[in-house]
C-alpha cells in the first residue's frame, strides 16, 4: 500500500505526537508499505532528498520556541497527490497542513483516518481563553468528523468524544520501546552528577516546561517529600517558557535540558519518583516511559495512567492533588515500596508490543479502503 501521513510536528521536535508518528511511519515500513511523510519544513532540512517527505511552508508555534505549524497547502496537496494518489491518508494534527490535506482528500475521494493526539479545548484554561473550551471542541469535531476514523488512544478518550458528537472513533492503543527504557539504562555516573549517591533520591519529570502541564503542583509535592528526604534532588528533563522562571525561584533544581534517544533513557531509568502533575493529556507517552524504566511514578488517573497503571501495585494513579502529594510522599519515604513498584511497572510494561499497535493501525488503513470503508464524509 501507499500511506500518506500529514503531520505539523515531527522529530528533532520533541513530543508525544511527533514521537508516536515517527513510530507509526517506521512500522508501517517495516511492514512494506511506501509511506510519504507530509510535514512543514524544520531549519535543519534541505531539500526534498527523495519520496519519503513532502516539506510544506510552515511559521513558528507563538509561545512554544521550536515547535512550527504548517501553512495552507491545499491546492499543493491536490495536484501532488493527483500525481503521487495515496491509498489512504493519516492526518495527526488539526492545524491548517491537516484541514488542507483533509480538503485535498475529500476532493480525490482519498480514505483518511485522523488522530485525536491533543486536547486544545483544556489548554485554553492556562492561557486566559476558557471562555473558548466550547468553541475549541465544535471546531475539533467539524474537523474530525470529515475523516473515516478518528483514532484514539484510550477508552476514557473514546467515550468522552462519542459523547460529545464524535462519529467514527476507533481505539488505536500505544505501547513503548521497552529496548530503549529499561531500569538497565540507570547510570551511577548520571546520578553522581546529579549529586545523587546510591541511597539518594531523585524525584524527576520529563516534558515540557509550560504552563498548561500543572507544574507548581509538582513543585509543591517535591517541597513536601523533601521535609522527609531532606537530601533529594528534583531533575527537571525538557524544555518551554516556565523552565526560565522555575529555574530563578527554585535554584536548587536540576534542569537538564531536552534529552533524546540513550540519553533520555538513562535520565529516566536514573530517577527514582517521576512526578506527573499534568492534567490535559490525550495520553502522555511519558507515563509508559516511566514506567518501563522502572521508576515509581504518580499521575491523575486519566490517559495513560487509567489505561495501563495499576493504582498502588504499577504505580500511583491519583484523583486529586492532595492525593498527589501524600503519593509522592509515600514513595519517597518507603524504599522498598517504591522499588517494587518500579519493578512491577517495568514488567507491566513490557506485555506491550509496539508491532501489535502498527498492525492495528495498518488494518485501520486497509478497513477504509475495502469496499464499505468509510472515506471521507461532510463534516458534523
Amino acid at each position: 500500500m501507499r500511506y500518506a501521513i500529514v503531520t505539523e510536528t515531527y522529530p528533532p521536535e520533541v513530543n508525544g505526537v511527533a514521537l508516536t508518528v515517527q513510530g507509526l511511519e517506521t512500522g508501517l515500513r517495516s511492514r512494506g508499505h511506501a509511506v510519504q511523510v507530509i510535514r512543514p519544513r524544520q531549519p535543519a532540512d534541505a531539500a526534498n532528498a527523495d519520496d519519503t517527505t513532502l516539506l510544506v511552508r510552515g511559521a513558528s508555534l507563538p509561545r512554544y520556541p521550536g515547535l512550527r505549524f504548517g501553512l495552507p497547502a491545499t491546492q499543493r496537496l491536490t495536484r501532488h497527490w493527483q500525481q503521487q494518489r495515496p491509498d489512504a491518508v493519516y492526518i495527526a494534527t488539526e492545524g491548517p497542513l491537516g484541514w488542507s490535506a483533509m480538503r485535498a482528500a475529500r476532493r480525490l475521494g482519498i480514505p483518511v483516518a485522523s488522530g485525536f493526539h491533543t486536547r486544545f479545548d483544556e489548554y485554553l484554561p492556562e492561557y486566559g481563553a476558557a471562555w473558548l473550551q466550547g468553541a475549541a471542541l465544535r471546531w475539533m469535531r467539524r474537523f474530525h468528523n470529515q475523516a473515516g476514523a478518528t483514532l484514539v488512544p484510550t477508552d476514557e478518550l473514546r467515550q468522552f468524544l462519542q459523547d460529545n458528537g464524535f462519529a467514527r472513533v476507533r481505539l488505536l492503543a500505544r505501547a513503548v520501546d521497552n529496548l530503549q527504557f529499561d531500569p538497565r539504562r540507570r547510570d551511577a555516573a548520571l546520578r553522581e552528577e546529579w549529586g545523587i549517591d546510591d541511597n539518594g533520591l531523585a524525584a524527576i519529570y520529563v516534558g515540557r516546561i509550560a504552563g498548561e502541564k500543572n507544574l507548581p503542583l509538582a513543585v509543591r509535592a517535591f517541597r513536601r517529600l523533601q521535609q522527609v528526604r531532606p537530601k533529594a534532588r528534583f531533575v527537571w528533563v525538557g524544555d518551554g517558557p516556565m523552565r526560565e522562571r522555575l529555574q530563578r525561584e527554585n535554584p536548587d533544581f536540576i534542569f537538564c535540558g531536552v534529552q533524546r534517544g540513550d540519553a533520555l533513557a538513562r535520565h529516566f531509568a536514573s530517577g527514582d519518583v517521576f512526578l506527573f502533575p499534568s492534567r490535559s493529556e490525550t495520553f502522555g507517552n511519558v507515563t509508559l516511559e516511566s514506567m518501563a524504566s522502572g521508576v515509581a511514578t504518580v499521575a491523575f488517573d486519566y490517559g495513560a495512567a487509567r489505561q495501563y497503571m495499576r493504582h498502588g501495585v504499577t504505580g500511583a494513579a491519583v484523583a486529586d492533588e492532595e492525593a498527589f502529594i501524600d503519593s509522592a510522599v509515600r514513595l519517597a519515604e518507603d524504599d522498598a515500596l517504591r522499588r517494587g513498584i518500579g519493578q512491577a511497572a517495568s514488567a507491566a510494561m513490557k506485555q506491550l508490543h509496539p508491532d501489535r499497535v502498527v498492525a492495528d493501525f495498518d488494518d485501520t488503513l486497509q478497513s477504509l479502503i475495502a469496499p464499505g470503508g468509510h472515506h471521507a464524509v461532510d463534516a458534523a
